[in-house]
């Protein structure tokens, strides 16, 4: 089989064409996908128990520290490039396998010492199994970075429908027979394993490996770059779990991630397949500085009208969701959320300053502004963790706003954008957002007692209301930008 090809389109269209197509693609199939994975994960959850997402949790900082270093940041390389030659994949899918044989020998050898650290004897069996990923990695890599040169994301969709009907079915199946954390471990594992098979299958990337790499120095250093960065967001990513595995008991640690995980939804699920479609865009046009500023100013202006609503309606009404989405063994899962979700927007606008820096062939930018969140989240952590899980969510709180602002400073200039555009198109949706959350908050306190779920569907539809009177009010052009992205009417400059 040969690699499909990754330059050219079957027909002429404008890049602004291809990036509609590739942003519905790619995040209508992310938005089928998580409806498939919520439904499963949520089922779990309320048939495991706090101790399993604990237990998880710790295996987490092996498994991603690992990870980062899997080679997508090779993968990205291959995609940056304006030019790739079928013996340059060839040498990138023989790195891939030589990095991943040896990340998984290297986490079997951890497994032990991580299991010591946590007191928690299972983590190392835990991470043995994991190591399965590793074999499954390189035949996801490759296509995906082939398939994402050529902007062609309708096979990337489907292989992530398939994956996430796989990874839910295995879900439910392990819960429903009494394996446990068990559960959390090959539920993923059948996940990557049928996104392997199909990304493979799509990209008809199936070639024979090079493990003759010279010449390939342009794609290592890309990657390290790359790999630096990943590296940074490892330590802020998971110095929490590092730092409250050691403090806390499983059930402590398991409240705090599933809290992170319901307040991280849409910055964790949805914001990703933007950012690489925003990636594969930005490096077309990377030449064009005023272009691409234009181009994140939009999407930072989009993706916030989605994402404020969102947090904000997640903080006031954290308490009726837990109880109905989860059960009432996780209502200490409640503030944990309420006080995560404020944290989240500052969030979401630093995620998306990587792929457009990257794309110009500033890597390094995402890993000095990833040095210093690690370093502000690290000591924040150190001192929340005296006050359980929900000190380690005022952690975020207190620490993100300083890391935005930094990053901010030093992306702005590659980027090619002012400071007031990116305030300018945050201040509508931030606006809109808040007010509906002082509305949705006020509602609630004059509630007569309700059924939870009933509780939640009356808040719901006040935000929505609320929400929608004040973009009608101070968002319009925001309102039809979105419209006409989805609607396929033609975009303004």
């Amino acid at each position: 089989m040969h690699p499909a090809p990754a330059d050219t389109p079957s027909a002429p269209e404008s890049l602004a064409t291809q990036v509609r197509r590739a942003v519905l693609w790619r995040s209508g199939s992310q938005i089928l996908a998580q409806l498939v994975q919520w439904a499963a994960t949520f089922l779990v959850i309320r048939i495991l128990d706090p101790r399993d997402y604990g237990l998880y949790a710790m295996t987490g900082v092996v498994l991603v520290f690992l990870n980062m270093l899997n080679g997508y940041g090779l993968a990205s390389g291959l995609i940056q490039r304006d030019d790739v030659t079928p013996r340059q994949v060839r040498q990138l899918f023989g790195m891939l396998i030589v990095l991943n044989a040896g990340l998984g020998l290297a986490q079997i050898v951890l497994a032990p010492l991580a299991a010591a650290y946590y007191r928690q004897p299972e983590v190392a069996a835990l991470l043995r199994v994991q190591a399965l990923i590793y074999v499954i990695t390189p035949f996801a890599a490759l296509p995906y970075a082939l398939l994402s040169r050529a902007m062609e994301f309708r096979r990337q969709a489907s292989a992530n429908i398939a994956a996430s009907l796989a990874g839910a079915a295995a879900a439910l199946g392990g819960a429903l027979a009494g394996w446990g954390v068990w559960t959390l471990v090959w539920a993923p594992i059948a996940l990557y394993a049928v996104r392997a098979v199909m990304l493979t299958w799509g990209a008809r990337s199936l070639i024979r490996p090079s493990f003759d790499f010279r010449g390939v120095g342009h794609l290592a250093r890309y990657g390290g770059v790359m790999a630096a960065g990943q590296f940074f967001w490892f330590l802020q990513s998971q110095a929490d779990v590092f730092i409250g595995g050691r403090r806390l008991d499983p059930h402590q640690l398991g409240i705090y991630t599933t809290a992170l995980f319901l307040a991280q939804i849409f910055v964790s699920k949805f914001v990703p397949p933007l950012n690489e479609v925003a990636f594969s865009a930005y490096a077309r046009m990377q030449h064009d500085a005023e272009g691409v500023a234009r181009a994140f100013i939009r999407s930072v202006r989009i993706i916030m009208l989605v994402a404020m609503p969102f947090y904000c309606g997640l903080a006031a009404t954290a308490e009726p969701l837990v109880l109905t989405m989860l059960d009432a063994k996780w209502a200490e899962v409640a503030p944990v959320v309420r006080l995560l979700a404020v944290a989240m927007p500052f969030m979401t606008v630093q995620v998306l300053y990587a792929p457009a820096c990257d794309a110009r062939g500033r890597p390094g930018i995402g890993a000095r502004n990833g040095a210093v969140g690690a370093l502000l989240l690290a000591v924040a952590f150190l001192i929340g963790v005296h006050w359980g899980a929900q000190g380690l969510a005022w952690s975020w709180i207190a620490a993100y706003p300083l890391y935005l602002a930094f990053s901010t400073r030093r992306s702005l200039p590659v980027i090619g954008a002012r400071a007031r555009d990116l305030a300018a198109a945050i201040a509508p949706s931030a606006v809109a957002g808040i007010a509906m959350a002082v509305v949705v908050t006020l509602a609630d306190r004059t509630l007569p007692p309700l059924e939870p779920a009933a509780r939640l569907g009356i808040l719901v539809a006040i935000g929505a209301a609320s929400y929608g009177m004040w973009l009608a009010l101070f968002a319009r052009d925001t309102v039809r930008e979105l419209i006409a992205l989805v609607t396929k009417r033609p975009l303004a400059a």
